[in-house]
């Protein structure tokens, strides 16, 4: 029998990437809005470019915010200020608004889900037992048991880089780095298995000239031996599959990467959305996750659909499990669930199905009150959602993620011993 090889690649980006300075501008706001009101309606979105950063979208709630001091204070933490901002200044930037409320027809759907709502019912309230789901739309969920984390690993080890090359920028061990970065790494299968590293490749803005050097192939060469060092060779120390000596390694193939972030690219929220997931080796639902609060399912129901489907991992139920779900405006219970395990699973899909019925209450409204998803900014000191928006919403080890807990496990392995009992 041959073995059945194939390469797959997935990539991420810095939280210095124009269209991440976006998603994290769009979740700040989020969090200050949950902060101070946890039952606000907010839907932020942002585009940035040269010198500016226009922030629109419909936002009901019952509290101040300054919006542009949040914007401000956003792109400065991410090293955006000065000369080491490379031309976009977190001090000097114009910040423009155009802010609606929520529409009334959209409030009245989700106030109350269709279940329960009669002729006479009240649809003012923004807290009831059962609101409706914020938007029609299909929302993907993700496990599988390459990683300890039970993400695939391509994007695992995409962020890995990602995030490391932010670390060596800010703690100023690379002090020339700027904070527009990239970094894409492909993995070779062996009979679906990670079998080895085929190619690593990072990008990353930097200063004009290091340490007075200001000849560019100098420049390149010692921004390469520096990324080898500090970077690749740091993440990869730890992994358990680790480059090889055919492994290709490529760092600023373009050959210079001075202009960047929202100088050299205009960035929008929203715009990374399979970064923000699993790097393509799952497929996705289309809707966005940054700048929406939790009554969006698209960012809600995203994460209710990891939690289902890493526990049906963890729990030994398959290798792999996709799960989506579908959704109806104004309408609490989920169109559809499905579930595909690619052939992996002990029991079958629509068995796996059954149970995910009986053990999980994918209702908005539940998702929310499980996962606390109003008030994780308050308890978070004001900053939850706006560290989601780089590095993944999904398989993060530096964040205590409440979908990414395995507490459904042993209900999920008693299940499954039923499942056999009745074969």
């Amino acid at each position: 029998m041959t073995s059945k090889a194939y390469l797959f690649t997935s990539e991420s980006v810095t939280e210095g990437h124009p269209d991440k300075v976006c998603d994290q501008i769009s979740d700040a706001i989020l969090d200050e809005f949950l902060s101070k009101d946890s039952t606000s309606r907010v839907a932020a979105e942002t585009t940035a470019t040269t010198g500016m950063v226009l922030v629109c979208g419909e936002i009901t709630s019952n509290c101040y915010v300054d919006i542009p001091q949040i914007v401000r204070n956003t792109i400065k933490n991410i090293g955006y200020t000065g000369s080491a901002g490379g031309g976009f200044d977190a001090d000097t930037c114009a910040v423009l608004t155009s802010i609606d409320e929520q529409s009334v027809d959209i409030a009245g759907g989700v106030n109350k889900a269709l279940e329960s709502r009669s002729e006479n019912a009240d649809t003012s309230s923004n807290e009831t037992s059962d609101i409706g789901a914020g938007d029609q739309g299909i929302m993907f969920g993700y496990a599988c048991n390459e990683t300890s984390e039970l993400m695939p690993l391509p994007i695992s080890l995409a962020h890995k880089l990602s995030y490391r090359l932010a670390q060596v920028r800010k703690e100023g061990i690379l002090s020339y780095l700027r904070p527009d970065g990239k970094s894409q790494v492909t993995v070779e299968y062996s009979d679906g298995k990670p079998s080895r590293i085929h190619t690593v490749l990072i990008s990353t803005q930097h200063s004009p000239d290091i340490n007075g050097i200001s000849d560019n192939s100098k420049i390149q060469s010692i921004i390469s031996s520096d990324l080898k060092k500090y970077v690749i060779d740091f993440v990869f120390e730890t992994e358990s599959i680790k480059p090889d000596s055919d492994t290709i390694i490529l760092i600023n193939p373009s050959g210079r990467f001075v202009v960047g972030g929202p100088q050299g690219d205009t960035g929008l929220t929203g715009r990374k959305i399979i970064v923000d997931t699993y790097g393509g080796y799952s497929r996705h639902g289309g809707g966005a996750f940054s700048g929406k609060d939790p009554t969006k399912v698209d960012r809600s129901a995203a994460y209710a659909a990891r939690y289902v489907a890493k526990n049906i991992v963890a729990a030994g139920l398959a290798e792999k499990c996709e799960i989506e779900l579908a959704y109806a405006i104004g309408k609490a219970e989920p169109v559809s669930i499905f579930v595909d395990t690619f052939g992996t699973g002990k029991i079958s899909d629509d068995d796996i199905s059954n149970i995910i019925s009986m053990n999980f209450d994918l209702r908005p409204s539940a998702i929310i009150k499980n996962f606390d998803l109003r008030n994780l900014p308050a308890k978070n000191g004001g900053k939850f959602y706006q560290k989601l928006a780089a590095y993944g919403h999904v398989g993060r080890t530096d964040i205590v993620l409440p979908w990414e807990q395995l507490d459904k496990v042993e209900l999920l392995k008693k299940s499954l011993n039923n499942s056999y009992a009745m074969c």
